[in-house]
């Protein structure tokens, strides 16, 4: 039991002190904020149309485009940084296998230009 302790009171501590800290920043944001609304603050933020407006009102899909498109560059990241680090390991199939999803990748992004998908009249 005193080995299992030993083991795991590391881990605890950390816990109880991150959640001690989170609360700390919860309760200090309360207490420290300043409560001033306006129109301007209580807006709709960065989405394109009101919150509360008609539901099935028609907006633009060039907002899923541009989402789609940053979802689709963002995963590429994702999967070049493991490829860089191990890049000495790899060889050339590795590599190949890479320039092959990078060229998959600009043609589609050269597809989506063609068309007009980055285009913001």
């Amino acid at each position: 039991m005193d080995e299992l302790l030993r083991e795991y009171l590391p881990i605890a501590i950390f816990f109880g002190m991150a959640v001690g800290l989170g609360l700390i920043l919860l309760l200090a944001a309360a207490v420290v904020a300043v409560r001033n609304p306006d129109p301007e603050k209580l807006s709709a933020y960065e989405c394109g149309f009101n919150a509360f407006d008609d539901a099935r009102m028609t907006f633009d899909v060039r907002f899923y485009l541009v989402a789609i498109l940053f979802i689709i560059f963002d995963l590429e990241i994702a999967f070049l940084f493991p490829w860089a680090v191990s890049f000495g390991t790899i060889g050339l199939v590795g590599f190949w296998s890479m320039m092959v999803f990078l060229a998959v990748l600009t043609i589609g992004f050269a597809y989506e230009w063609k068309k007009g998908a980055l285009e913001w009249e």
